[in-house]
């Protein structure tokens, strides 16, 4: 029994390592652009595999969904704490010149332009809690590519009060070159 329950985590975590991964070096705009599952929050990621389930979650190109949708319940915990445990280590290659500005806007937010500060959500070191996510060590051209869709992805006007719907309404007030600081200082964190 044991080794049948190992053989599905090796399974699934390389249908999620196809599903979430980079499609070579993605451009900062390139929806192929995947996260970076280490160290990731297990309620996080158990909430996204069931947003795929549920098809509340676009999977792209790159998901082929009836692989995720004969994922049990008890494997996509199984997967989420695995992936919990690896390690985290930034990878690098985000414009390292943007990281101060990054840090004062994670640190501090933005009151005049209505941009609370990430910690409230990420925490102060950007390892997220619960349904937050972890951001610490994402890579720069992932946050970039989320970051410039959540607007379009949720609406700003939605009534929800699901995380992602929050971070809509914060992201349609930050410009670009703010998103791009915020994503060059949480990619390098540990």
């Amino acid at each position: 029994m044991r080794t049948i329950i190992g053989i599905l985590l090796a399974l699934s975590t390389a249908i999620l390592v196809v599903m979430f991964s980079v499609a070579g070096r993605a451009g900062e705009t390139d929806i192929a652009a995947g996260p970076r599952l280490a160290g990731q929050t297990p309620t996080y990621l158990e909430n996204q595999l069931r947003a795929f389930v549920e098809r509340r979650r676009d999977p792209g190109l790159f998901l082929n969904m009836a692989k995720i949708h004969g994922v049990s319940p008890e494997l996509r915990a199984a997967l989420a704490a695995h992936f919990r445990d690896i390690n985290s280590r930034p990878f690098g290659g985000a414009p390292t010149h943007l990281a101060a500005a990054g840090k004062r806007i994670y640190e501090d937010g933005i009151p005049d332009a209505n941009i609370p500060a990430c910690t409230a959500c990420h925490g102060p070191e950007a390892r997220g809690e619960g349904a937050n996510p972890r951001l610490a060590g994402q890579l720069y051209p992932y946050l970039m590519t989320r970051l410039s869709q959540w607007r379009s992805e949720h609406g700003y006007e939605a009534r929800d009060v699901d995380p992602s719907v929050t971070m809509a309404r914060i992201a349609h007030n930050l410009n670009r070159s703010q998103m791009a600081a915020i994503a060059a200082y949480v990619s390098q964190l540990k």
